[in-house]
């Protein structure tokens, strides 16, 4: 899994609550099990036209949010439907770090063990973010996952609070198979001492 340390990119304002999962990425991308190719999905039904041309008013269309790779969004991001799709889409297209003031449970997770880092914040610090989000070109943020800090264009900063045991996971790039490779030593000697007293098993 890539590692997430620090991100300075656009930030893309989408202030809609309840983006759920199928708006993420709708039922007609979930025929694969890759994790690649699905950035072409990502908001199909916002980003697309009924003749399969650009939607020119949704905010990812436009040229100075076409290299977004953050997300300013309204609350409840993630839910709906558990589909892992969703962050991987996300990630496809480029996107590392949706901040909202809530998400579900599951999208949540899911973040995470795809490297995505997801931020919550308090109302009052989304209008914020959504306002810096707003200025197009100029919508770059700064995001600090060790120093757990979101800087905006103009120098502002708004704290974030994370999980210790998730931090540690992003700012290493262990998924649940990474996790698992870094106890490899003591799987071995595991294994070498079973064989040894078992050896019929």
């Amino acid at each position: 899994m890539q590692k997430f340390d620090r991100l300075t990119g656009i930030a893309a304002p989408m202030p809609i609550v309840n983006i759920d999962t199928d708006m993420i990425i709708p039922k007609d991308y979930l025929k694969t099990i890759a994790r690649t190719g699905l950035g072409k999905g990502l908001f199909a039904e916002l980003r697309y036209q009924a003749d399969g041309s650009d939607n020119p008013d949704f905010v990812l269309n436009k040229p100075a949010y076409r290299g977004a790779e953050i997300l300013v969004t309204g609350d409840n991001f993630g839910c709906g439907s558990s589909r892992e799709h969703a962050p991987w889409a996300l990630l496809d297209f480029g996107i590392r770090c949706v901040i909202s003031t809530s998400f579900a449970d599951i999208f949540y997770n899911n973040c995470f063990k795809n490297g995505i880092l997801p931020i919550r914040v308090t109302p009052e610090q989304l209008e914020m973010l959504m306002d810096d989000a707003e200025r197009g070109a100029n919508a770059r943020i700064s995001v600090d996952l060790e120093a757990q800090e979101i800087r905006g264009p103009d120098g502002g900063m708004i704290h974030f609070d994370i999980d210790p045991f998730r931090k540690h996971c992003l700012l290493n790039g262990l998924d649940d198979i990474g996790l698992t490779l870094e106890k490899g030593s003591s799987i071995d000697s595991f294994e070498a001492r079973n064989a040894a007293e078992r050896p019929w098993a």
